[in-house]
């Protein structure tokens, strides 16, 4: 077949091509044999990664052993934990972005012919998948795996999501440096991702929902097995894939998005899962909204599973009871069977050979663990555009709340007036200028909550923000990702302390309670604000990001208006 990696052979430039290719050890042959791109986002910043080189060298093997050429390439590594710490947490999301384009500078400008991408923490999967859709070239995904995580004394799981919960409880005594000190000591064993499912679990589930991973590839402990089996027939498959034809493109349609939802509706996964969706899909040219499907899903799908933080079960028994090929098979009746995937099989014949999911952790359709969607979009005056509220799977939290709000524009002062008793039971927390634009990258919102836990005012307060918050984030009312964001003209920027605001989460609705002459005249009379960076790369991406609803891509607002696909009722 004709490779674009070889053209032209004959030329002068394939000559130059050839001689830089012969000098790491290629022969003749190897010259002109598919070349994929291994996907290697490895750093030795944080456990996620720390594994992959040693993934990436099993796997240009097996592309070898294929019958094809592996080169490994190199990305940004994005770390929520280790990278918000500077830029107020906007290094995060922006980095997601500039792994996308890290891997089109390298597989389009290299003209490779195909791409295996190594996937690990909350960012890269989304990266890679917002690069396979754009440069549209065959692409699989590798979920990478779980860390190990330990116990402490009393028999409690130590892990790093308790040990995140837990930081946001020590100002108010709710546990000493030294005890929290003493669960992180023990809360990670080895490489791999965060052990609950949050983001990174979640990403890896939705790929293999996509179509973009192999069948029963996610979630999977890191180094096991099955992960290594797992990446050899990746291998494999990719190079068959390059030898079809078979592009992102033909993969990721409005049926894929749809099963992906559905997925992460019934795992109970991150609220994240919206905005990385909606960024695949307009990298794609997917016409889809994804906060709508969320919205028409929820109404279908209930939590299959309870997954910590969700519930007591572990990632390990999800694993061990059929993981995502056990979801997707109690799905069923809701999915798009004839979805394509990877493999070259449509998702339907995919189903017909997976083995029956176990019913005791991932429960059938009609017997979900709750018949409330954990991730629910709510719409309104203050959020015109959406916004998002995470639930619990297994306890169902109080359904409304109206009350004055107390307006921050930066999380550490809200944390300080949480600490210092400013902030009363009755009010509404808003915190605003962590979006995209405002901060610029998205700010995380999450350490105001678990400061409001710790100083147990959880149920008590409500919180309302444009930031982005961790999935560990399900009690309280706590609505996320409101949008427009604060930055930007919208409601959001225009709340004053005092101003009622009501969210009811059976109605959908967030609303600030004030009257649209008012509004009009604080947008007349009230200050524009400005982005807190204009230099570096977050000035660069304060500059070009579109809004929330277009997924905080880079591409041009200039696509026609997104419809609703599917969407009955949004």
């Amino acid at each position: 077949m004709d490779l674009r990696s070889n053209f032209p052979v004959g030329s002068p430039r394939w000559a130059t091509r050839r001689t830089q290719w012969k000098a790491l050890g290629l022969s003749d042959e190897d010259v002109v044999k598919p070349k994929i791109a291994v996907v290697n986002s490895s750093s030795k910043l944080a456990p996620c990664f720390s594994h992959l080189d040693d993934i990436a060298d099993h796997v240009v093997e097996a592309i070898r052993e294929a019958g094809a050429v592996g080169f490994e390439i190199r990305t940004v590594a994005p770390t929520d934990f280790i990278m918000a710490a500077g830029g107020r947490g906007g290094y995060v999301l922006s980095s997601r972005d500039l792994l996308a384009n890290d891997i089109e500078a390298a597989v389009e400008g290299g003209q490779l012919d195909g791409m295996i991408c190594l996937a690990s923490c909350d960012k890269t999967t989304p990266g890679q998948l917002m690069a396979a859709g754009r440069i549209n070239v065959p692409t699989i995904v590798v979920p990478c795996g779980y860390q190990p995580c330990g116990v402490l004394d009393n028999g409690e799981p130590a892990d790093i999501e308790e040990v995140f919960i837990k930081a946001g409880h020590v100002a108010t005594g709710g546990i000493t440096v030294e005890d929290l000190c003493t669960m992180s000591d023990r809360a990670i064993g080895g490489p791999g991702v965060c052990t609950g499912m949050g983001t990174a679990n979640t990403m890896h589930i939705m790929a293999e929902a996509l179509g973009m991973g192999l069948p029963g590839s996610a979630p999977v402990a890191a180094n096991s097995p099955a992960m290594w089996e797992n990446a050899r027939a990746s291998a494999r498959t990719i190079v068959e894939a390059v030898l079809a034809q078979r592009r992102p493109r033909d993969i990721l349609t409005p049926g894929a998005f749809r099963n992906a939802v559905a997925a992460v509706l019934a795992v109970s996964g991150s609220i994240n899962s919206v905005k990385h969706l909606q960024a695949i899909a307009v990298e794609s040219g997917v016409d889809v909204d994804i906060s709508a499907l969320f919205a028409e899903l929820g109404r279908e799908v209930g939590p299959l599973t309870a997954i910590r933080p969700s519930g007591p079960d572990s990632i390990e028994d999800l694993e061990a009871a059929g993981g995502a090929l056990g979801v997707l098979s109690q799905l069923r009746p809701v999915l798009d069977l004839e979805a394509a995937t990877i493999g070259g099989r449509t998702l339907g014949e995919v189903l017909q050979r997976a083995p029956e999911a176990d019913a005791g952790i991932i429960r059938p359709l009609h017997e979900p663990r709750a018949t409330h969607a954990t991730i629910q979009i709510l719409y309104g005056s203050l959020a015109p555009a959406g916004s998002i509220v995470k639930l619990s799977a297994t306890e169902r939290r109080q359904d409304s709340f109206e009350g004055p709000a107390r307006v921050f524009e930066d999380a550490a002062e809200a944390i300080s007036a949480i600490n210092a008793h400013q902030v009363e039971a009755g009010n509404v927390l808003v915190l605003r200028g962590l979006g995209p634009s405002g901060t610029p990258g998205m700010g995380m919102a999450s350490n105001v909550v678990f400061a409001l836990n710790g100083a147990g005012l959880t149920g008590q307060v409500a919180v309302v923000t444009d930031g982005q918050l961790s999935g560990l984030v399900n009690q309280g009312i706590v609505v996320g990702e409101v949008k427009p964001e604060g930055a930007l003209e919208g409601p959001l920027g225009l709340v004053h302390d005092g101003d009622r605001i009501r969210a009811d989460i059976p109605a959908r609705t967030v609303d600030l309670l004030v009257s649209g002459e008012e509004l009009e005249r604080r947008r007349l009379t009230q200050p524009g604000r400005e982005s807190a960076t204009t230099g570096g790369w977050l000035g660069v991406y304060a500059r070009t990001v579109t809004p929330l609803e277009r997924g905080a891509t880079l591409v041009p607002d200039t696509a026609p208006a997104l419809h609703h696909h599917y969407a009955k009722d949004s």
